[in-house]
């Protein structure tokens, strides 16, 4: 009974409403006093519109699973200058915003997506674990950052499959020309574990155990966010395994 209600309060807070924000309500007392000195000083005020978490906020976050790995893997792929970037199920927001910014770049997700205005962004939608991607072709350059771990789980309206990260990883692998690279990115743990419906955990080293697919690749660089959410560049997968909950980033190189 007790991890059902656990369950509910993490809904909750998936809905957008955090129970723990309303400790700003203690704010008002400073919000009308500023509001009383505003109007002292000949202020108009035409509506009460109070933020009462920004007081004592910082100015912004430069840490965090998403900042690390979409600034690192966007300037990796700066770097490289492939002839043609294909994204899987990354952040529109973020990491594919990133690259759009200085290149184009083709994405694909099991989720529908209008049309970009802006020319730098391809949308197409398919389910990567099951679906036809021979008509992608293959690219010299290959993301998916924070997506494998969803596939199979439903979350996002997938079909429910146990192994459908392995399977969607088949895929993507496909997609990776021969001697090209796939930045991928998964939460890491002490263990492999499915948090149902959010995502999965894997041990650090989980992926080389993904069967042919990863056969085919070498790491070529591996960096990772810990659970302070600090970033390790250029680590190795050994210097993660305590790691109780990060996001491990992989470079890997095509070489069959």
């Amino acid at each position: 009974m007790r991890a059902f209600f656990r369950s509910i309060a993490a809904a909750i807070v998936t809905t957008g409403f955090d129970p723990r924000k309303l400790r700003h309500l203690g704010q008002f007392r400073r919000f009308y006093r500023d509001r009383s000195a505003f109007k002292a000083m000949g202020g108009a005020i035409a509506e009460d519109y109070p933020i009462l978490t920004d007081f004592t906020a910082n100015a912004g976050s430069g840490t965090g699973q998403y900042f690390h790995q979409d600034l690192l893997v966007a300037q990796l792929i700066h770097e490289a200058k492939p002839a043609r970037h294909l994204d899987i199920g990354s952040r529109i927001d973020g990491f594919v915003a990133h690259v759009a910014a200085f290149r184009p770049i083709e994405v694909i997700d099991i989720r529908p997506m209008p049309p970009s205005i802006h020319a730098n962004i391809r949308y197409s939608v398919l389910d990567l674990m099951d679906g036809d991607i021979s008509g992608f072709g293959q690219a010299d350059s290959v993301s998916c950052l924070h997506a494998i771990e969803h596939f199979g789980l439903g979350r996002y309206g997938d079909p429910l499959d146990p192994d459908g990260h392995k399977k969607g990883f088949a895929n993507i692998a496909k997609l990776v020309a021969p001697g090209g690279r796939l930045y991928i990115s998964m939460p890491i743990s002490r263990t492999t574990k499915v948090q149902f419906n959010s995502q999965r955990l894997f041990a650090a080293r989980d992926i080389f155990t993904w069967g042919e697919a990863i056969d085919g690749f070498s790491l070529e660089r591996f960096d990772w966010v810990d659970e302070r959410g600090d970033l390790h560049p250029s680590a190795t997968p050994e210097d993660a395994v305590g790691c109780p909950f990060g996001l491990g980033i992989y470079t890997l190189r095509r070489t069959a």
